[in-house]
């Protein structure tokens, strides 16, 4: 059961932007998250929720969506995502926030995952056109921005070929392509 959420929470891009999310599966998800281990129970993250479109409007144009995939500069509308969740470290709690923020994201991706959502985890933010766009207070640090949707895109993967190349990409239907190196090749001892 959970490597099929696994192969189905997938770097989603593209959305059916007209469906909306409201705030209440926002606030599940950061519950998710909540819930989620955290280094030394330190809990510093807080998290901004977005579902609302003219601020959803505020937080796109900060963002960078596929690095391999060039000349895309992101969906466009329409396709945009219906939500946000903006995972910040609050610098009054800890001055490093660790592993944290991956752990609560995939607990976010996969809980948005069970309920037929779909998402991405965007590391690549304009941080300062975003806190200003949002004001949000310089005591939190941006770590990520989690942009989640009803996927309107297939994603498939990919076992990577004998030329070692990794980089997504995708084909002439507009499929998104990923490969994954073999488990083979992962484990070295």
């Amino acid at each position: 059961m959970i490597r099929d959420l696994i192969l189905k929470n997938r770097s989603y891009r593209r959305f059916y932007q007209e469906v909306a999310i409201e705030l209440e599966t926002l606030r599940g998800l950061v519950d998710l998250a909540r819930l989620s281990a955290s280094s030394g129970n330190i809990q510093p993250l807080k998290y901004f929720l977005s579902c609302q479109p003219e601020k959803n409007g505020l937080i796109f144009p900060h963002l960078a969506w596929a690095g391999y995939i060039k000349d895309w500069p992101g969906p466009s509308e329409g396709e945009r995502p219906s939500a946000y969740i903006i995972v910040l470290g609050d610098r009054e709690i800890a001055q490093s926030f660790g592993p944290d923020y991956g752990i609560v994201a995939q607990s976010i991706l996969l809980g948005a995952t069970e309920r037929g959502l779909g998402g991405c985890m965007i590391a690549s933010i304009k941080k300062e056109g975003l806190r200003n766009a949002l004001n949000i207070p310089l005591r939190y640090e941006i770590l990520l921005v989690i942009a989640l949707g009803k996927p309107k895109e297939k994603v498939v993967i990919e076992t990577v070929g004998p030329d070692g190349d990794i980089r997504y990409w995708r084909d002439s239907d507009g499929v998104h392509h990923v490969p994954k190196r073999s488990l083979d090749e992962i484990i070295i001892g």
